[in-house]
């Protein structure tokens, strides 16, 4: 026998995808917390998607992939007049919901956004709950939606406590497509063999390069990236609700599997030093920790490292709004992965490039008082070039405990300050704002918000009586939690 001959010895599948798919179909949530944010978190995030329907940039992507394609029992996108199969309609819904950059984030080791997993959740639920009530059974219900959600929220969060796909190259979307599957194949009836099978193939699929995040490629993709990733899971899911094998060693197989190939270190020559080999570490077993965690963007519709910054320059602005001319300079400190993602210099290519540059998002606040999804259009920012001159005077510096506290497990903050000095030798405070509106910390003074967020976003595509039913619904968590997935899409419709 040949030395270099592989092994044919078929493994159990890895733990962390046995860990992922025993925690899905196995664990019951008993946190009140939870399940009460996550119905804010589902009123927040189809809102997002509503709002996004202003854009033709969104809207263009949206529809059936073949004109007059007929779906029987098929999956509503909210907002639209679109009934589409489940994979298609978690694209459209997943888009509508990333486009503005408005809806969740969780901030750790890697970042992103867990309610972009609710195109694949409301799409299955929605065309499952349609079947199931066609065939005479019980449909699913809302509960079935936020349970998982509350899922999806946990097995991206924890992956990404202490696993940072971004150093490596890859997109954080990768995790959606993960939870996605998940929860997924769970709607869909799977059992522990096909969730299995699901997940592995998930981690084996292509995974999406930050490039398009990034100067000087930012651009609309980064809107619509999530919007494939989920879709893709139900895809996924789909196959293996087919039978299809899974691939067990999907992480672990020396040279072949993700850990070697997509998160370890090379040299130069493509080769793995034992010391260079990485593997993900899951710090905490999978409970509702990153829902009752969960930040929402509730006051800009910004990129989340420059929250606070925002919230900090619209304090500023009464005082400088009549000094604009006389500013020498302007100093943000930050934390590091402020810098290291969002903080540009020089010409800014387009909107998306806007929304993820923490000069753009406090300059504006500062000179106009607010930002909205509108302050990034080419227009705006072509009949205003005073943008850019304040952003020319910008230096951006660390603060090596805002670096830290924001990835300390019992704070998490998302700390930015500003400070503003004149030319005739004068400057205001230094205004820090170390947890934005949306943390868990200011919950009391956020939820409010996020409610009147919600009212007017259904406000831009509903007559005021189907708003004021809709608000009143998702005010009522038992009520809600009863409603049958179908009714609830079907007050979305056009």
């Amino acid at each position: 026998m040949s030395a270099n001959a592989d092994q044919n010895i078929r493994p159990d599948y890895d733990d962390v995808l046995q860990a992922i798919a025993d925690y899905t179909l196995g664990y019951r949530i008993k946190s009140k917390e939870a399940w009460n944010t996550a119905r804010n978190c589902l009123m927040d995030t189809i809102g997002c998607g509503l709002l996004a329907l202003r854009f033709p940039e969104c809207t263009k992507h949206l529809g059936p992939l073949v004109d007059g394609t007929v779906v029987p029992h098929g999956a509503r996108v909210p907002g639209t007049p679109y009934k589409l199969d489940p994979v298609k309609a978690a694209w459209d819904i997943g888009c509508i919901v990333r486009w503005l950059d408005y809806n969740d984030t969780w901030l750790a080791a890697e970042w992103g956004h867990p309610s972009d997993n609710l195109g694949g959740i409301l799409a299955v639920a929605d065309h499952l709950s349609q079947k199931r009530v066609a065939e005479g059974k019980a449909p699913l219900t809302v509960r079935d939606v936020l349970e998982a959600m509350i899922m999806a929220h946990e097995i991206q969060g924890v992956l990404a406590l202490e696993n940072s796909f971004n150093r490596v190259g890859l997109d954080h979307v990768v995790l959606v497509k993960v939870a996605s599957t998940a929860v997924t194949a769970k709607l869909m009836g799977a059992s522990r063999d096909q969730m299995l099978s699901a997940l592995s193939h998930a981690w084996v699929d292509g995974q999406a390069l930050r490039t398009y995040r990034h100067a000087p490629n930012a651009g609309s993709r980064k809107s619509w990236a999530a919007g494939d990733a989920t879709s893709r899971a139900v895809r996924l899911a789909d196959i293996a609700m087919r039978g299809e094998m899974g691939i067990p060693s999907v992480l672990t197989a020396p040279q072949w599997g993700f850990y070697d190939i997509l998160f370890s270190k090379t040299n130069k020559d493509q080769t793995l030093k034992p010391e260079d080999k990485r593997q993900f570490t899951l710090p905490q077993a999978f409970g509702a920790y990153v829902m009752e965690n969960i930040l929402f963007k509730i006051s800009f519709p910004a990129e989340f490292h420059a929250q606070t910054a925002a919230e900090a320059a619209v304090i500023l602005h009464p005082e400088v709004k009549d000094r604009l001319d006389e500013i020498e300079r302007i100093v943000i400190t930050t934390h590091e992965s402020a810098i290291r993602i969002i903080s540009k210099q020089g010409k800014l290519a387009n909107a998306a490039d806007r929304d993820h540059c923490l000069q753009y998002m406090a300059a504006v606040p500062l000179i106009f008082g607010g930002l909205t999804a509108e302050h990034y259009e080419d227009s705006f920012h072509e009949a205003n070039p005073l943008i850019d001159q304040i952003r020319d005077k910008m230096e951006v510096v660390e603060d090596e405990r805002y670096t830290r506290e924001y990835l300390e497990a019992d704070k998490r903050s998302i700390a930015n300050a500003i400070q503003v000095f004149f030319t005739d030798g004068t400057s205001t405070d230094n205004v820090a704002v170390e947890y934005p509106i949306g943390h868990r910390r200011r919950r009391k003074e956020g939820i409010p918000l996020l409610e009147d967020k919600f009212r007017h976003n259904l406000a831009t595509r509903f007559p005021g009586q189907r708003c004021e039913k809709i608000f009143q619904l998702c005010k009522d968590q038992t009520e809600l939690e009863a409603t049958p997935v179908h009714e609830f899409v079907g007050m979305f419709v056009i």
